[in-house]
């Protein structure tokens, strides 16, 4: 019997203050071809995310070939993308794209450590949709959800990725309660109508309703 096709990971859920946190990454596996996650603060792997928000800055940082950096806020801080010739598709969207504009990103976490140790967070997309203010809505009350959910799950016995987080960083899983609890009292006070250009510095259904995550690699 021939074994299925391989397929994506799910795309977490994640709000940017929590996701910007996620300096720690592991793999599961010795081969060299291993997904590569990130553990996220409130006891959870991801190798692939899913966030709504705010495109307030692009540029193009290449030297000898395009690479766009895009700047994109929610309501508890700032997603940084970066996508060049490997990601054309989500290059020429950053290209076409004229800010302040809501997007949906799916993509995979990346970190570099700077000249003073400082580990950053980044995203690499697969994908940039330009959206609605209902849909950057909904992934908020959404992504406010499944973070109180993993955060109500971070004692639990048998929590794996929960014991890895607080090994690896000192951080406590409430404040992610709190901002998640602060992105809906936003919601709540009608700041989701307007373009959030002055804002601070997931896991399922992509704004078109397909599923960005368990499709099959390409």
């Amino acid at each position: 019997m021939s074994q299925s096709a391989p397929t994506r990971e799910v795309a977490r859920r994640v709000f940017a203050s929590e996701f910007n946190d996620a300096g720690f990454t592991f793999t599961e596996s010795d081969d060299e071809r291993a997904p590569v996650y990130a553990l996220l603060p409130t006891g959870e792997s991801s190798n692939r995310v899913f966030f709504v928000g705010t495109l307030t800055e692009k540029e193009d940082v290449g030297e000898d070939a395009e690479y766009w950096r895009g700047r994109i806020v929610d309501p508890t801080g700032t997603f940084f993308v970066y996508a060049g010739q490997y990601q054309p598709e989500a290059a020429s969207k950053l290209r076409d794209l004229e800010p302040p504009a809501y997007v949906a990103v799916v993509g995979k976490p990346r970190t570099y450590e700077t000249d003073d140790g400082t580990v950053r967070v980044s995203v690499r997309p697969e994908s940039i949709t330009e959206v609605d203010a209902d849909t950057r809505d909904r992934w908020v009350a959404e992504t406010a959800k499944r973070t109180i959910e993993r955060v109500a799950a971070f004692d639990d016995e048998g929590n794996e990725y929960a014991r890895m987080a607080r090994e690896e960083y000192d951080l406590d899983p409430e404040t992610y309660k709190a901002a998640a609890l602060s992105a809906l009292e936003d919601l709540d006070e009608g700041d989701g109508d307007e373009l959030a250009g002055d804002a601070p510095a997931g896991d399922d259904a992509a704004p078109d309703g397909s599923d960005p995550a368990g499709r099959p690699e390409p």
